[in-house]
């Protein structure tokens, strides 16, 4: 509140709309523009303005229906004489955020301050016409019921707004879905369609006029053969899956709930995979859809059956659409928004020009509109546009209703009437309950009790037309009277259908379902037709008709034709396979590779380079080398009790007399290095070879005690494991304990781990001692190895955990066997005369 005394706005929206001042306001809500996407909402700045774009001339015609019947009624003397109209109309831009932004701002006012503040006087509008769509309705009548505000949409259809205790304010010239899915039940059974699929969107709209068409249809014994939900976006996922279940059921007759927006990915479809007799029937909201007159659709959407919203004329709408002028009021600036829409032009003179080329014609407001052929002037076939005229003169004969109140009689508390200068909205609620009035076109208006219109309809057939496109020709009505019920009228003389066959399709049931199928029943439906569904990957039906598929035992599978279990298909890493002759083929070069360098070794065993390298550790190392590439041998082939005991004992052993050869040749190097120096003379009779032989051999029996316990408690077994694939069974060994094997990699590992510290701390001998780098390097290769060996083989599946263990094991033997060997080899064979002891000597004294 102001220091003056006035109450002041935080700020008011920026809305496209229309403007009129009257005596007394009336508001709308119309679909004009759509917005792609709201602006990016971080709250680190002022949030932008959304932008609407993509102009609906149908759209705008239906809200210039409602200024015309506004000017109408200020030109009749006879209704709400000496008072004039006006309206404040905004558009939704097709979103809900808009459209409640819309509502706030006609309910609130648009004045910037207010001085009144005992908030005396009319409401800003005295009631809404729209919003057109079902949940902005919903959504926005929810809020508005709280105050009684009437609100009376032309084009929002969902049976849940007929709940007078949430929307109590709520009216509509349009009937409720309730009434339209009898309406097409009524003709479904007028041809004896028992068997139907249903497509609806994903919106209130498609939800709950779904919900009846299923309740309706059990009503009165026929059945859905399936019901999908049509995307929100285009998904070519979705919709090839919709196309699928389509083709595959036996059901002709489709009926579609869905904004024609939402259909036009499907149908696009269907006319690329030329999917042709198929009768549809569609509801309301694309019944009269201009999207699909083009002669593409013809061949497939000709003959379809459409539930229209009933058709009226309004004299003299098409000469005052025609006469539309734009003003530079802003308030009415969607006027110029559909003006440069219209004629492609600007009325921004900055805009004209860039970098000397014109962009766009300057707009002078007084082109011809006469000589233009949009939906805004086609008048020919007015339904939605019919429904907002019976809106407005709604309102208006609630509110004449209210003024010829006599003093004393009146509705309301004490006999008394409503007081025009301070006027309530619940008031104007109750005189709208009990309107009662015919327009001009003969149609009677007047709500029921839930604030639902009378229930008629147009029923449409899509029929081609001299240009190969859609027409829509009327055939009959359909009806519901109090008294009667629903009432269909068809001339069937009149209809197209669109088959080979000049005749409606009937309904094609499946009698019985063969083996492999079963009857595509619900709970809660009565029996009737129904389609034959495949039984599921693992399921079988042995017998004809079946109504429930049999799910085979675990090691067995359906075979193709559903009607029989098979053994599953065992799968494991086998010889045959070629993952696994690559691997054997590893292991045997490996093999090949240590033989050819022992021999190498043995043949030069009396060369200083061998000699110097400790001959006796350098024979165990390849010895060990050889039991790792055997060993893997061990992990190929169909699992057996004694080949998965042995795989993980014979690879921890051989890997264990391998590292610590390797700790060992490495302790050697740095005893002998610290013996030429005076303060370590003695360090060599701890390291002779009668120690380093029991080192190897204690640090291996240590790895000898964990496998024997390993497999004495919880040893490794063959085991049949169908989780990975349930269509095959993958034969595996079980490690039994995951501490025993976790203990045989850890030790292996502490081992390395110690070997790589060691040599790391020795890299920098000189030349001659230098083994330590090439072990650094050999145990940074093994290392690295087992470090991305944990990840990959706890991911992998199957035997693909098997063939990462066997590369592990191949990687860090090669990696060891190249690292330390190969220098000494390239010397032996390809540089003898380094193989020298004057060699070795004098290169130890130039580092020295």
């Amino acid at each position: 509140m102001a220091s003056s005394g006035t109450c002041k706005l935080q700020g008011h929206f920026t809305l496209n709309g229309m403007y009129k001042d009257g005596d007394f306001l009336i508001g709308g809500l119309f679909e004009v523009q759509y917005l792609k996407a709201f602006p990016e909402l971080s709250f680190r700045m002022e949030p932008k303005l959304p932008h609407c774009e993509l102009f609906y001339m149908t759209s705008f015609q239906q809200a210039q229906t409602m200024v015309f019947a506004i000017n109408e009624i200020n030109n009749n003397p006879n209704l709400l004489p000496n008072m004039t109209l006006g309206y404040q109309i905004y558009d939704n831009c097709l979103r809900l955020g808009v459209a409640f932004r819309g509502a706030t701002a006609l309910v609130s006012g648009t004045e910037e301050t207010v001085s009144d503040l005992n908030c005396k006087g009319p409401p800003p509008v005295i009631g809404i016409i729209g919003d057109p769509g079902s949940t902005h309705s919903i959504a926005i009548s929810s809020v508005l019921g709280l105050f009684r505000l009437p609100m009376i949409s032309f084009y929002a259809t969902c049976s849940c707004l007929s709940d007078r205790k949430k929307y109590p304010s709520f009216f509509r010239t349009i009937p409720s879905d309730a009434f339209q899915v009898r309406a097409m039940v009524q003709i479904l059974r007028h041809f004896g369609w028992i068997w139907v699929g249903l497509l609806y969107s994903n919106n209130d709209y498609g939800i709950y006029a779904a919900q009846s068409f299923h309740k309706e249809m059990q009503l009165f014994g026929h059945c859905v053969a399936f019901s999908e939900i049509l995307p929100n976006v285009n998904n070519p996922i979705d919709i090839q899956r919709i196309m699928g279940v389509i083709q595959a059921s036996t059901a002709r007759v489709l009926v579609v709930f869905s904004p024609s927006s939402l259909l036009i990915p499907l149908m696009e479809e269907v006319v690329l995979q030329n999917m042709t007799g198929r009768q549809w029937i569609a509801s309301e909201s694309w019944a009269t859809s201009p999207m699909f007159r083009t002669p593409r659709f013809q061949p497939f959407l000709g003959g379809t059956l459409a539930i229209a919203i009933r058709r009226g004329e309004i004299q003299g709408l098409q000469d005052f659409l025609l006469h539309l002028r734009p003003n530079t009021d802003q308030r009415n600036n969607m006027l110029r928004i559909f003006w440069e829409n219209m004629f492609g032009c600007s009325f921004e003179i900055e805009s004209k020009e860039k970098d000397g080329k014109q962009l766009k014609k300057v707009c002078t407001g007084q082109e011809d509109l006469s000589i233009t052929k949009t939906p805004y002037t086609d008048v020919s076939g007015l339904r939605a546009s019919y429904n907002v005229y019976k809106a407005v003169y709604a309102l208006a004969h609630a509110l004449h209703d209210l003024m010829q109140c006599e003093k004393g009689r009146g509705p309301f508390s004490g006999n008394s009437c409503a007081d025009m200068s301070n006027l309530k909205p619940w008031q104007l609620v109750h005189y709208l309950q009990k309107v009662n009035f015919t327009t001009g076109f003969g149609d009677h208006v007047s709500f029921d009790k839930n604030g639902d219109a009378l229930a008629i309809y147009d029923v449409l057939n899509w029929q081609p037309s001299s240009d190969g496109a859609i027409w829509f020709h009327k055939i009959g009505v359909v009806s519901e009277g109090a008294e009667t019920g629903m009432v269909l009228m068809l001339d069937e003389d009149l209809i197209y259908w669109n088959f080979e066959i000049k005749k409606p399709p009937r309904s094609v049931c499946s009698e019985s379902c063969p083996p492999g199928t079963r009857r595509a029943t619900k709970k809660g439906l009565p029996f009737c037709c129904f389609d034959c569904l495949p039984c599921g990957d693992g399921e079988i039906s042995n017998t004809t008709n079946a109504i429930e598929c049999t799910a085979c035992k675990d090691e067995f599978w359906s075979n193709p034709d559903k009607d029989q279990c098979v053994p599953k298909e065992v799968e494991f890493l086998s010889y045959e396979d070629p993952l696994g002759i690559s691997l054997t083929t590893a292991s045997l070069l490996g093999l090949c590779f240590c033989a050819v360098v022992l021999v190498v070794f043995a043949y030069h065993r009396k060369t200083p380079i061998v000699r110097a390298n400790n001959s006796e550790l350098s024979f165990l190392l390849l010895l060990s080398l050889k039991l790792c590439f055997l060993c893997v041998l061990l992990f190929i082939g169909q699992p057996q009790l004694w080949t998965c005991q042995l795989r993980h004992a014979v690879f921890g052993i051989s890997f264990v007399l391998c590292i610590s050869s390797i700790l060992v040749k490495t302790m050697v190097v740095i005893a002998v290095f610290k013996s030429s120096r005076p303060e370590g003379k003695g360090a060599m009779k701890w390291f002779e070879a009668a120690q380093q032989k029991c080192t190897v051999l204690v640090l291996t029996a240590l790895q000898i005690v964990i496998c024997a316990v390993w497999l004495s408690t919880a040893s490794p077994t063959p085991h049949k494991n169908n989780q990975y694939i349930r269509s095959k069974i993958v034969y595996e060994c079980a490690i039994g304990s995951v501490a025993g094997f976790s203990m045989l990699l850890g030790y292996i590992g502490l081992l390395a781990a110690v070997s790589f510290l060691l040599a790391f701390l020795a890299r920098n001998l000189p030349d001659n001692f230098n083994e330590a780098k090439f072990i650094t390097f050999s145990m940074l290769i093994f290392c690295a190895v087992w470090i991305a060996f944990v990840p990959a083989y706890v991911s992998s599946p199957g035997k693909y955990a098997v063939a990462v263990e066997i590369f592990a094991i191949l990687a860090s033997s090669f990696g060891l066997l190249l690292a330390i060997f190969a220098p000494k080899c390239y010397i032996i064979l390809l540089h003898p005369e380094r193989n020298t002891k004057k060699a070795i000597m004098g290169r130890e004294t130039q580092n020295k």
